[in-house]
C-alpha cells in the first residue's frame, strides 16, 4: 500500500480499493476497521460517496482512557455517531483542508482546521494525508476525535432516564436523535415510565409503531429554551399532535410537571418531566 505513509505533502498514488479496503489494507487502522464493522458503518463507507476520512490510527485508539474501546464497540450507537464525526461528505484532499477553517460531518457537527503549526483537525494531528481511494480520500490523526454530547449522550449520563433511551432504542429512534436536529426533549424519567399502569411499558417495547407515537409526541422541532417554553401555550411535536403547555403554576406539558429545564446537548435540550405524556389519538384508544 504505497500510500500507507505519504507526508502531508500529498501524493497522486491511487488505489483501486474503496476507503474500507484501503484502511485494511494498511498496517495502522486495524482499529478503525473493527470499530467501522462493529457500528455497521462499513457498506456505507463502501459507497460511491466520495466521503473524506480522518482515519485515528491504532495507536490513536490506544491512547484512549483504558476501557473506552471496549465501552464503545458494546455501544454501536454510539460508536456510530464517534465514526461519523470522522467523516465529510465530498473528497477534501490536503490542499483543501488547509484553505479551510471547518468541515461539516456525516454527524452534522464540524471539524475546524488549522494549519500554523503542522495540520491539526480539532486537537488531532493529521500525520499522513491524501491516502486516495477509489470512493475518497483518507488523512490519518493522532488523536480519536469526539463529538459534542448529543442528546441521547447526555440523557445517558444523567442516569435517571435508562427506560426511555431502552425504548428510544426499540422504537429505533437513536439514529435520529444523536441527528443534526436540533431538537427539544421532553424527557420523562424512569419513575415516570414506573408510574404507568402495569404492563404498559412492556406491551409498547413489542409495538414499535405505538411505541414511536408516544416517544415522538415528547419531542418538539427546534430548540425550545425554558424562556421560550413558557411564552408558549401549545407546541406541536414530531409525532403531529401539539402538547398543550401552562405556566400558570409551575410548567406543565399536558398532565406532567417540568421538574428541570435547559439540560443542553449539541443538538438541542432535554426538559425533564414527572410524567409519561401520550399523544390524543393513542390516549383516546
Amino acid at each position: 500500500t504505497c500510500c500507507a505513509s505519504v507526508a502531508w505533502a500529498g501524493s497522486d498514488c491511487r488505489t483501486s480499493k474503496d476507503i474500507v479496503g484501503t484502511a485494511a489494507a494498511a498496517d495502522q487502522f486495524q482499529t478503525l476497521v473493527a470499530a467501522v464493522q462493529a457500528a455497521d458503518l462499513a457498506d456505507a463507507l463502501k459507497s460511491d460517496g466520495p466521503f473524506t476520512v480522518f482515519a485515528p490510527t491504532d495507536d490513536a485508539f490506544a491512547r484512549l482512557p483504558e476501557g473506552t474501546l471496549e465501552k464503545l464497540l458494546d455501544s454501536p450507537s454510539k460508536l456510530r455517531a464517534i465514526l461519523k464525526y470522522h467523516v465529510v461528505a465530498g473528497e477534501l484532499d490536503a490542499s483543501k483542508v488547509t484553505q479551510r477553517d471547518s468541515a461539516k460531518t456525516l454527524l452534522g457537527q464540524e471539524l475546524s482546521f488549522s494549519s500554523s503549526a503542522g495540520v491539526k483537525v480539532n486537537n488531532a494531528r493529521v500525520i499522513a494525508a491524501d491516502i486516495r481511494c477509489s470512493n475518497g480520500i483518507i488523512h490519518a490523526i493522532d488523536t480519536v476525535l469526539l463529538p459534542r454530547e448529543d442528546i441521547v449522550d447526555v440523557a445517558s449520563s444523567a442516569g435517571e432516564f435508562t427506560t426511555l433511551l431502552r425504548a428510544v432504542e426499540a422504537a429505533g429512534l437513536t439514529d435520529t436523535l444523536r441527528g443534526e436536529g436540533p431538537f427539544t426533549l421532553f424527557a420523562p424519567t424512569d419513575d415516570a415510565f414506573a408510574a404507568l399502569p402495569p404492563g404498559t411499558v412492556e406491551r409498547l417495547m413489542q409495538n414499535p409503531e405505538a411505541l414511536r407515537q408516544v416517544l415522538t409526541y415528547h419531542v418538539v422541532p427546534g430548540k425550545v429554551l425554558a424562556a421560550d417554553v413558557i411564552k408558549l401555550d401549545r407546541a406541536k411535536t414530531v409525532e403531529g399532535d401539539s402538547i398543550t403547555i401552562d405556566s400558570s403554576s409551575g410548567v406543565t406539558v399536558d398532565n406532567a410537571r417540568v421538574v428541570k429545564t435547559d439540560i443542553l446537548a449539541s443538538n438541542g435540550v432535554i426538559h425533564v418531566i414527572d410524567r409519561v405524556i401520550l399523544p390524543k389519538r393513542l390516549d383516546a384508544k
